[in-house]
């Protein structure tokens, strides 16, 4: 499904305004994405529980066509998160809109995850017990780069997208649990596994576990690495977008935009009153 949002115009955005009128909508289905179908948005999106952006994206479009929202973030996340953070809930829509990879689950029900052979070769050369043999370690990680080059390798990439990574996941498993699992990320958020103790959780399993129960959770584990980190979350209170994005997205963040996509998203959401409590 396309992302719709305010702006556009189409046959998509006709047939957004008249599922929108059958759920009691009073619109023009001209094909406008305007001002009064961005708020009618918002208003579907609160009475289903969703994350009120007013953006319909595909889970506004699933959830207007009868879809199951049990696993999707809710708007009560973002007012929580706005309260755990101490910042305006506008703040909190503007990092999940632009942080968010869109989508915390496949088709097939597992969470998406990208898997780091680069990380797994690294997690696997650090010693981790008292009495571990660093040289050892490394020999063996570099053993393991020569049989399985895509799954362990201080190189990063080998990436195979979608459901595939989790093929690669399972391969990296049967060479170390926690070591595969530190060396994906996770979810919506692409949270990596190895921030684990980190945030909060009592093994990579658990926030594996987390990370494959709902969008909340992984929206949760999202909250948790700002809260974790004294730099970052200064800078979302004071609303330093390229700060922001700089430290959540590393030194590249501008060839992306990340700064002028989250002050443009603050801007809207602000905009439209979300910097005020909104009331679910």
């Amino acid at each position: 499904m396309t992302t719709l949002r305010h702006g556009d115009r189409s046959q998509a955005v006709r047939i957004l305004q008249t599922n929108l009128n059958s759920h009691g909508a009073k619109l023009n289905a001209d094909g406008h994405y305007g001002d009064l179908t961005e708020t009618a948005v918002r208003a579907y999106q609160l009475k289903a529980g969703l994350v009120a952006d007013g953006i319909a994206g595909t889970k506004t479009l699933a959830s207007l066509s009868g879809g199951d929202c049990q696993q999707l973030l809710k708007n009560h996340d973002l007012l929580n998160a706005a309260q755990r953070l101490d910042v305006p809930l506008a703040s909190v829509y503007t990092v999940n809109e632009v942080e968010s990879n869109g989508k915390g689950f496949l088709d097939n029900g597992k969470p998406v995850i990208l898997f780091e052979r680069h990380i797994m070769y690294r997690q696997l050369a650090t010693p981790r017990h008292e009495g571990d043999n660093p040289a050892q370690l490394k020999q063996h990680a570099v053993e393991l780069t020569a049989l399985n080059p895509a799954i362990v390798n201080p190189k990063p990439g080998g990436y195979a997208g979608g459901s595939a990574e989790h093929q690669r996941l399972s391969h990296a498993r049967l060479i170390d649990d926690n070591a595969a699992l530190e060396s994906a990320s996770w979810g919506a958020f692409q949270i990596m596994g190895f921030h684990w103790q980190r945030l909060g959780y009592d093994s990579v399993q658990a926030f594996v576990a987390a990370m494959s129960a709902s969008e909340s959770q992984q929206f949760d584990a999202f909250v948790r690495f700002i809260e974790t980190d004294p730099a970052l979350h200064k800078a979302l209170k004071a609303r330093k977008w390229a700060e922001f994005a700089k430290l959540y997205n590393g030194p590249d963040y501008q060839r992306n935009l990340y700064d002028i996509k989250l002050q443009r998203a603050f801007e809207r959401h602000a905009d439209c009153g979300c910097g005020q409590e909104v009331v679910a």
